[in-house]
């Protein structure tokens, strides 16, 4: 199995790419372009996240969420406050 090296370079790249994400999901919900409840695809874009990654956050409780007739649904408001409550850091250095 070959191996993939992870610099801090690597992370450091990760990390703007999301804080982006997170800036364009704010900017869309002020402008009210945001949709109230997201599926499962949707959500996997807005975080850029595997169907597994999003399926540890549901059995883990990170993420809650509403199934209704087989389709899982997030909440886009619930969503926002779980990124701004597991914020950590200042600055674009941190």
């Amino acid at each position: 199995m070959p191996v993939t090296i992870i610099t801090t370079d690597d992370l450091r790249e990760f990390k703007m790419e999301l804080l982006d994400d997170i800036k364009n999901m704010l900017a869309k919900q002020a402008t009210g372009k945001l949709k109230k409840y997201l599926k499962s695809s949707e959500v996997m874009d807005l975080l850029q996240v595997s169907p597994g990654t999003l399926q540890n956050f549901r059995i883990k409780g990170t993420l809650p969420y509403t199934k209704v007739g087989g389709i899982i649904y997030y909440d886009a408001e619930e969503i926002e406050r779980i990124m701004s409550n597991n914020r950590m850091g200042q600055g674009i250095n941190s």
